[in-house]
């Protein structure tokens, strides 16, 4: 297998930890094993005593159950759990696509959308977006990239990096093309249940595509990265026993005590969406006036579900250089959208409680060097 370096993540393990604020992160704010243990009086006996043996590769009964109530029609074995969604696409692709395959990919993406699907040796093609049109979606262009061998098309909807839902009637024309030929839609939902307005939330594609498969994560929406447990969904059963087949290669089953935590904090998932949504819909207002009050820096179409959103940086200068030096002389950690392979661009995050005070930093550092 061969694959690129991953870029997003090579950079954030350069500065995260070190930066002071951070205003490009991806995930919510996040809460304390206490809080999660709070949310149900007994569990933390409970968690105690739970026994740290080997767990089911699937995922164990209980935690199934709680993810498949997410999805209206799904059953607890319509559910793969993994080690956070890196591992379920990972997982997906290596074990679906081979090199007599195509894969189509919709960008910009999360990297390892695009360079995982490149690793198993398939033929790629991008369904690409871009901010000059408002990041719209062709579909009359995706249905050209359609070859009689196209094994999987990935979406991503809410959208990483520009926080964009995708639109209803695109979804569905996405879902019905695939149908029409039989081919699986892998769809990256980890912002799923984030949307600024709810009621502009999308069905699952699991729940209205057999073929379609689900991805989610504890990371995004509810705030909860350190447990490192994502999932596939999906109604096609064999779908899903041959990405488990696969995943005896990679890390076999989950922790433990990551599952326990899971399952708990996904029974009381309304409370963590909730909150997060709050702070999303507080932050985002400033960081869109922020962006108006100086256009002679930045454009951009304003998110309207997720935590990020994507800003084109408009001077005529290194993106990437301007990064780093904002995040060594400010500690305002932002991320450089070359790491998407879109150079004009830089990604920013407003899901954590701190967003205003990391902004009024990066405020000052512009001041400081107009």
């Amino acid at each position: 297998m061969q694959i690129k370096p991953f870029r997003i993540e090579q950079y954030f393990g350069k500065y995260e930890f070190n930066a002071k604020y951070l205003l490009s992160s991806s995930d919510a704010e996040s809460r304390t094993i206490q809080e999660l243990l709070d949310l149900e009086p007994s569990s933390h006996k409970r968690l105690l005593a739970h026994w740290c043996g080997y767990t089911e590769s699937p995922g164990a009964p209980d935690l199934r159950e709680a993810i498949a109530s997410i999805y209206k029609p799904l059953k607890p074995d319509d559910i793969l759990v993994v080690a956070a969604a890196e591992e379920g696409i990972f997982v997906l692709y290596h074990a679906l696509a081979g090199p007599a395959d195509h894969i189509i990919v919709e960008t910009p993406c999360y990297e390892s959308g695009l360079e995982v699907a490149r690793s198993t040796g398939a033929q790629i093609s991008e369904w690409p977006r871009s901010f000059e049109n408002g990041w719209a979606h062709d579909l009359a262009a995706l249905e050209k990239l359609l070859r009689p061998n196209t094994k999987i098309i990935y979406i991503n909807t809410p959208h990483n990096p520009t926080g964009l839902l995708m639109p209803a009637h695109v979804f569905k024309q996405v879902l019905e093309l695939a149908a029409s030929r039989g081919i699986i839609v892998f769809s990256d939902e980890v912002y799923r249940e984030l949307e600024h307005d709810p009621a502009t939330r999308l069905p699952a594609a699991c729940e209205i595509y057999e073929q379609a498969v689900s991805l989610g994560s504890m990371s995004k929406t509810y705030g909860l990265p350190g447990l490192r447990l994502g999932w596939l969904a999906s109604r096609d059963r064999e779908i899903l026993r041959r990405c488990l087949e696969f995943r005896y290669y990679t890390t076999i089953c989950n922790s433990a005590p990551s599952e326990f935590l899971t399952a708990l904090a996904l029974r009381h998932r309304q409370v963590l969406a909730q909150r997060n949504l709050e702070i999303v819909r507080r932050n985002l207002p400033l960081l869109d006036a922020f962006f108006r009050q100086r256009p002679n820096l930045f454009e951009w179409v304003k998110p309207n579900a997720s935590t990020i959103g994507f800003v084109r940086f408009k001077p005529q200068r290194d993106v990437f250089s301007f990064c780093e030096e904002v995040v060594r002389d400010s500690g305002v950690l932002l991320l450089p959208g070359a790491v998407y392979d879109q150079p004009r661009h830089i990604r920013v995050g407003y899901g954590r409680k701190n967003m205003p005070e990391a902004l009024a930093h990066f405020d000052a550092y512009l001041d400081a060097h107009s």
